[in-house]
C-alpha cells in the first residue's frame, strides 16, 4: 500500500463507523417511540392518581394496582344487589388471579357498615372506603347516574376496558377474564 492510500482507507473505516453508529441510534430511538406507553385517558388518570382509606386501617394507593388487569367494583352495604354480587366477584378474584387480575372493592358507604359486613361476609380482595366521593369516581369512569354497583374493567396498562352498571354475574366475569391478557 501507498502512503496516500492508508489515509483514505482510514477515513472510508471511520465513516463506515459513524454511519454505523448513526443508524443504530435512528433504530433505537424509533424502537422506543415505538413502545412508549400511550397516554392514559383524563378518566384514567383521575383513578390511577386516587388513593382511600381501607377498612382495617392504612392508605390504598390505586397505581399499586397498574400492570395487571383490574376488575374495579363500586358497592355499599345498603344496597342488595351488590352485597348479591360480592361473594361472585370473591369467586372471579380466585380463578383468575393466577392469570394475573386483581379485584377492588370500593365502598360508597360509612366506614362502620363497611367493616361489619366484612366481618360477616370476608371477601379476598382489597376494599377501599370511597364514601361520597366514590359516587363522583364512578361518575368520571363511565356512570353517569352514580347507580350502584358499578363495575369497572382495566386492562394492565391501566385503560378502561369494559363497564357496567347494575349486578354482574360469575358468567359475565368469567368471559370478562379470558378476553383479557
Amino acid at each position: 500500500m501507498t502512503e496516500t492510500s492508508r489515509p483514505s482507507s482510514r477515513r472510508r473505516q471511520i465513516v463506515y463507523a459513524v454511519a454505523g453508529l448513526g443508524a443504530a441510534a435512528m433504530g433505537l430511538a424509533y424502537s422506543l417511540r415505538q413502545h412508549a406507553p400511550k397516554p392514559l385517558s383524563k378518566e384514567a388518570q383521575a383513578f390511577w392518581t386516587a388513593s382511600f382509606e381501607q377498612p382495617q386501617g392504612g392508605q390504598l394507593q390505586t397505581r399499586n394496582f397498574l400492570g395487571k388487569p383490574l376488575l374495579l367494583n363500586f358497592w355499599a352495604t345498603w344496597c342488595p344487589p351488590c352485597v348479591k354480587e360480592m361473594p361472585e366477584l370473591d369467586q372471579f378474584r380466585r380463578e383468575h388471579l393466577a392469570k394475573g387480575w386483581e379485584v377492588l372493592g370500593l365502598a360508597v358507604d360509612a366506614p362502620t357498615p363497611v367493616r361489619e359486613f366484612l366481618q360477616k361476609t370476608p371477601v379476598s380482595f382489597p376494599i377501599g372506603l370511597a364514601g361520597l366521593t366514590g359516587t363522583e369516581l364512578s361518575r368520571s369512569l363511565g356512570n353517569p347516574q352514580g347507580g350502584l354497583p358499578f363495575s369497572v374493567a382495566f386492562d394492565p396498562s391501566g385503560e378502561i376496558v369494559w363497564r357496567k352498571l347494575g349486578a354482574t354475574n360469575l358468567a359475565e366475569l368469567r368471559l370478562l377474564g379470558s378476553s383479557q391478557p
